[in-house]
């Protein structure tokens, strides 16, 4: 009889793992920056202007067939999203996630999404089921998450990385993000660097820089 409850809660620790993210990848990557965990429980990390690195060079193709560069997105905020359409934390943040892209369009957001696992047909019954606004790179190659794993961890599926207006990974959150801390985030960058006629936020340091948030 004492076997069934602790089989129970083997079983509901389980499910909280998978639905915190899909996958994790402890290949030691963290040895790029410095967090001290793995996880894929919604964890945000974020960078300070002076602690970020270089902007990120990253290319690719949807599965329409476009073509995207990064560096065309300078000057605007950039949120990326690993996902496939498997993915049961994927699908719970796919709506708040077409809302951001949508409600900040006109802010100065781009939104791109990085699938690794998908075929073009199981990736794009996902967009049409979602209404996802934004495009995403068909990654089969692994070449995007590998542009990205040189810059900073992504070792769970969904992991969201915003990039500031100069293309530099300015947050990180790994498994299922929450959409206020999205917003949150989103919000801070965007008021970075804001021009005031030809001078920018220089003339008022820290003003709309994220601060350290590690959970």
């Amino acid at each position: 009889m004492a076997r069934r409850p602790a089989r129970a809660a083997a079983l509901a620790l389980a499910a909280v793992l998978v639905l915190g993210a899909c996958s994790t990848d402890d290949g030691g990557a963290d040895d790029v920056v410095d967090q001290g965990y793995e996880s894929g429980d919604g964890s945000t990390t974020t960078w300070a202007v002076d602690e970020r690195t270089d902007p990120v060079a990253l290319t690719g193709t949807d599965y329409e067939g476009l073509d995207h560069d990064l560096a065309d997105a300078r000057g605007d905020v950039v949120l990326l999203n690993t996902w496939y359409a498997a993915c049961p934390p994927c699908r719970a943040e796919a709506p708040d996630l077409v809302d951001i892209a949508e409600d900040y369009a006109d802010d100065g957001l781009q939104v791109l999404g990085i699938n690794s696992r998908d075929a073009a047909g199981a990736a794009q019954a996902f967009q049409r089921e979602f209404d996802v606004p934004y495009p995403s790179l068909d990654d089969s190659d692994g070449s995007a998450v590998a542009v990205l794993q040189g810059v900073v961890p992504v070792s769970a599926v969904p992991t969201t990385i915003l990039l500031d207006r100069e293309g530099r990974v300015a947050a990180r959150v790994l498994g299922l993000a929450d959409a206020s801390t999205l917003r949150a985030l989103v919000d801070d960058l965007l008021a970075e660097d804001r021009p005031a006629g030809d001078a920018t936020d220089q003339d008022a340091p820290g003003e709309g820089s994220p601060t350290e948030d590690d959970t």
